[in-house]
C-alpha cells in the first residue's frame, strides 16, 4: 500500500489542524493504521493508533483528549484530528500502516507516508 499524507502547515497556538493519509490499493482495510511525529533531532514518536475497523482508537499521553484518529475505509483515507495545537507539536508528520497492532512502537508498521510538515507558533 501506497500512503500519501497532506493537510499540514503553519497555525497559532491554540488552533486546530486536520491531516489526512490516502492509501492506495484496494487491501486498505486490511491494515492497522497510526500516526507519528519527528521534531528535529528527535526520535520519531507515536500519536495515534486506529484499528482496522475503526473500533478501537489509541493515543498517546501527549496528545489525549487533543487529537482525534478516525479512517473511512470506504475512502482508503485516516485522519487526525489535532485541536488546541501547543507549540511543541511542531514536527513532521507521518501515517502509518501496520499488518498487526496500531500500537506506538514504530517498527510494527510496513509502510509509512511522505510526511507532513506541522508548525504551530507561539
Amino acid at each position: 500500500v501506497q500512503l500519501q499524507a497532506s493537510g499540514g502547515g503553519l497555525v497559532q497556538a491554540g488552533g486546530s489542524l486536520r491531516l489526512t493519509c490516502a492509501a492506495s490499493g484496494r487491501t486498505f482495510s486490511s491494515y492497522s493504521m497510526g500516526w507519528f511525529r519527528q521534531a528535529p533531532g528527535k526520535e520519531r514518536e507515536f500519536n495515534a493508533g486506529i484499528s482496522r475497523s475503526g473500533g478501537f482508537t489509541y493515543y498517546a499521553d501527549s496528545v489525549k483528549g487533543r487529537f482525534t484518529i478516525s479512517r473511512d475505509n470506504a475512502k482508503n483515507t485516516v485522519y487526525l484530528q489535532m485541536n488546541n495545537l501547543k507549540p511543541e507539536d511542531t514536527a513532521v508528520y507521518y501515517c502509518g500502516a501496520s499488518l498487526n497492532y496500531a500500537g506506538p512502537t514504530s517498527d510494527e508498521y510496513r509502510y509509512w507516508g511522505q510526511g507532513t510538515q506541522v508548525t504551530v507558533s507561539s
